[in-house]
């Protein structure tokens, strides 16, 4: 039987402001140690505080030998790039986008019924084979997303598999499993992880206990 893995670092989101002043809760940054490889950096991202002033969102920046990945729970965000690709992702959706060699691109929000817009955005490293690679867009629609469900537990799998269900962003060459994981009060949940992958889990609504280490870490942009 496998071991559960052992919880290494617990991780306190820091504040920070991005793109042209946009409120982020920030739990990886990018540094020269690359110490969560091939993961670069990870930030939920929220546009509803009145001190932050107009949305300007991330206008026009350069990405090269990186994968963003981008996944909406409120609000959108419209995006385009030097390519000629335009598109907005919504509540649910996920973009993946590998800048391979080189690409501009600007990701600007938009609010959604509720009034408010929150995701959050995950930089991949690419290996160096790929660094000079075409860039390319695989975005996903929360329709197109499946769904697994049993005793109390209920994952969304983008990519990657959960016992069976298989998601829809493939070919990526860190061979992720990137999932959105609900459970049940009391409910228990196990995923094999391969050697030599690194984990993480990110807590944006409730608590919980990995591998018996008490993770009741959360943040409300409210009183953030």
């Amino acid at each position: 039987m496998n071991k559960p893995r052992t919880i290494l670092q617990l991780i306190e989101p820091q504040n920070a402001i991005e793109g042209a002043g946009v409120k982020l809760r920030r739990s990886i940054a990018p540094k020269v140690s690359n110490e969560f490889d091939p993961f670069l950096l990870f930030d939920h991202f929220a546009f509803n505080d009145p001190l932050e002033g107009p949305m300007r969102g991330f206008p026009m920046h350069p990405h090269r030998g990186i994968e963003t990945v981008t996944c909406m729970l409120e609000g959108a965000t419209a995006h385009r790039d030097s390519l000629g690709n335009a598109g907005l992702i919504g509540p649910g959706d996920v973009q993946w986008m590998s800048s391979g060699r080189g690409i501009l691109h600007e990701e600007m929000p938009r609010r959604g019924e509720s009034g408010n817009i929150y995701g959050f955005q995950l930089w991949v490293n690419l290996p160096s084979h790929l660094k000079m690679s075409e860039p390319r867009y695989q975005e996903v629609n929360a329709s197109t997303i499946p769904t697994y469900e049993k005793d109390g537990v209920k994952i969304r799998v983008v990519a990657g598999t959960v016992d069976g269900v298989s998601g829809p962003v493939e070919d990526i060459a860190a061979s992720p499993l990137y999932l959105d994981v609900q459970l049940a009060p009391a409910s228990e949940w196990t995923q094999p992880i391969p050697s030599g992958h690194t984990a993480l889990a990110y807590i944006f609504d409730g608590e919980g206990v990995f591998a018996d280490v008490d993770s009741s870490l959360k943040c409300n942009f409210e009183s953030c």
